[in-house]
C-alpha cells in the first residue's frame, strides 16, 4: 500500500496538470476578443468585415475540440501500455509547448499570416494533450487509493478543474482591473499565459516523482506472462460498448454543465440579462469556490453510501429545480437572483461532480481503463461541449426565449440521469481490476 506521503503526492500531480490544462482553457476564452484582434484583423479594405474574426472562433475552439478523441487514443493507449505516470509526464510536455505558443506568438502586424498558425498550432497540441488528461490522471488516481477511499480520491479530479476555474476567472478579472485596454492590447493579454508557463516545471517534476499503482504494475506482470493481452481501440468498444455508453451520458451532463452552467454563465448575464460583467464574475466565483469545498466531501460520502444513490438522487434534483430557477431568474434579472440559482445548482452539480471521475474509472477494468475513459470523456465532450455555446445562442435567437440555456442543460442532465440507471454498483469492491 502507497504510504501517505506518495498518495498525497499522487493526488497533487493528478490535480496540478488538470487544472494547468483548465486554467489554459479557460484564460484563452477569456482573451479570446483580444487575441481576435491581434491575430486575425479585420479586412483592411472593409473593416466592418469580421470573417476573420469568424475563422477565428471556428479554428481555434473547434480545432482544439476535434483533437480531443485524436489525443484521447493516442495518450489513453499510451497510459494502458507505457503507463499512467509516463502519459501524464507527456500530457503535461506537450501542454508547455500549447502555452509556450501562445506566450511568444508574434502578432498578425509583425508576421502577417504565420500567427494566426501559431495560435491554431498551439491549440492542437491543447485539444491533443487535453484529451489525454482526464484519462490517464484519473485512472492513476483510482488505482493508488487506499481500500474505501475512491470517492474520495477520484473526487479530486474535478476538485481540479473548478480550482481552475476559479483561479482563470480571478487573474482575467484582475488583469482586466489592473491594466489598462491600451496595455492589454500591447502586452499585458500575455501576462495569464506566461503565469500558467511558471507552473509547467513544478507540474512535470511532481508527475515524474509519481509511483505507478500497483494495479498497473500488476496489469504488466499478467501482459508479460500471457493471462492479459494489449487492447486496441476497437476491441475496447466491441467488449466494452455498454459501458462506454454510460460513461459518455454522464459524460454529458458534465460537460453541458461546465460549458453552460460555469463557462456562458458571463455572456449569457451580461448579453441575454444585461446584468453587469463584474458583478457576473464574482457570481461564477463564488459558485465555483463552493463546489471546490463541496466535491472531496461528496466523494467521501459516495465511499460510505455508495456511488449509485448519488449519482441518481443528484441528477433527478439537479434535472427538477433546472426549469423553475431559469424561469425566476429570467422574469426579473437580478445579480442576487443569479448568486442564489447558480448555488442551489452547485449544491447538486458538485454532489455529481465528487463523484463523476470515480464512477468513470469503475466502469473499465485496469487493461482498458485509461482508453476506456478518454473515448467516453472526450467523444462526448468534443459533441455536447465544443458546440454548446452555439447551439445555446442559435437556441436564445431562434426561439427568443432566454430560457433556452435551461432547456439545453436539462436534455444533457436528462441523459446523465438515464445512464446512472446502468451504473453498476462498487463502491464496496477491494478490487476493480478486473471484472
Amino acid at each position: 500500500m502507497p504510504t501517505p506521503a506518495v498518495q498525497k503526492r499522487s493526488i497533487l500531480a493528478a490535480v496540478i496538470g488538470n487544472a494547468l490544462e483548465w486554467y489554459d482553457f479557460l484564460v484563452f476564452a477569456f482573451m479570446t476578443p483580444i487575441v481576435a484582434k491581434l491575430f486575425f484583423p479585420s479586412n483592411p479594405a472593409d473593416p466592418s468585415n469580421n470573417l476573420n474574426q469568424i475563422l477565428l472562433t471556428t479554428a481555434v475552439f473547434g480545432v482544439g475540440f476535434f483533437m480531443r478523441p485524436v489525443g484521447g487514443i493516442v495518450l489513453g493507449l499510451y497510459g494502458d501500455r507505457k503507463g499512467r505516470k509516463a502519459a501524464m509526464v507527456m500530457v503535461t510536455g506537450l501542454m508547455a509547448v500549447a502555452i509556450a505558443l501562445i506566450t511568444v506568438a508574434p502578432t498578425y502586424a509583425a508576421v502577417g499570416l504565420l500567427a494566426p498558425l501559431f495560435i491554431v498550432l498551439a491549440r492542437l497540441l491543447q485539444g491533443f494533450a487535453a484529451g489525454g488528461e482526464f484519462g490517464t490522471s484519473t485512472a492513476l488516481l483510482i488505482e493508488l487509493a487506499p481500500p474505501g477511499q475512491r470517492g474520495f480520491y477520484g473526487s479530486w479530479q474535478m476538485t481540479g478543474q473548478m480550482m481552475a476555474l476559479l483561479i482563470g476567472a480571478a487573474i482575467g478579472t484582475l488583469i482586466t482591473d489592473i491594466f489598462t485596454p491600451e496595455q492589454l492590447m500591447a502586452w499585458a493579454w500575455r501576462i495569464p499565459f506566461a503565469m500558467g508557463l511558471l507552473i509547467v516545471p513544478v507540474a512535470i517534476y511532481i508527475r515524474r516523482h509519481v509511483e505507478e499503482p500497483e494495479a498497473f504494475q500488476r496489469l504488466q506482470e499478467a501482459k508479460a506472462k500471457g493471462e492479459v493481452k494489449n487492447v486496441g481501440l476497437l476491441e475496447m468498444l466491441r467488449t466494452h460498448t455498454r459501458e462506454t455508453l454510460v460513461g459518455m451520458g454522464l459524460v454529458v451532463t458534465a460537460t453541458v454543465s461546465i460549458y453552460i452552467t460555469f463557462t456562458y454563465l458571463v455572456t449569457y448575464s451580461t448579453v441575454t440579462l444585461k446584468l453587469p460583467l463584474h458583478d457576473t464574475f464574482l457570481v461564477q466565483m463564488a459558485g465555483a469556490a463552493l463546489m471546490v469545498v463541496l466535491m472531496p466531501f461528496a466523494g467521501a460520502w459516495s465511499d460510505r453510501a455508495g456511488r449509485r444513490p448519488l449519482v441518481i438522487g443528484s441528477l433527478i434534483g439537479y434535472l427538477a429545480v433546472l426549469y423553475p430557477l431559469y424561469a425566476w431568474l429570467t422574469s426579473d434579472p437580478s445579480i442576487a437572483r443569479l448568486m442564489a440559482v447558480q448555488v442551489v445548482v452547485c449544491l447538486f452539480v458538485s454532489v455529481f461532480f465528487g463523484v463523476f471521475s470515480t464512477v468513470l474509472a469503475e466502469l473499465f477494468p485496469a487493461n482498458v481503463r485509461s482508453i476506456g475513459m478518454s473515448m467516453a470523456y472526450n467523444i462526448a465532450v468534443m459533441v455536447f461541449g465544443g458546440f454548446a455555446q452555439f447551439i445555446v445562442t442559435w437556441l436564445i435567437r431562434e426561439t427568443g426565449s432566454p430560457m433556452a440555456p435551461a432547456f439545453y442543460v436539462m436534455f444533457g442532465v436528462a441523459l446523465g440521469v438515464i445512464a446512472s440507471f446502468f451504473i453498476t454498483e462498487r463502491a464496496h469492491e477491494e478490487s476493480i481490476d478486473h471484472h
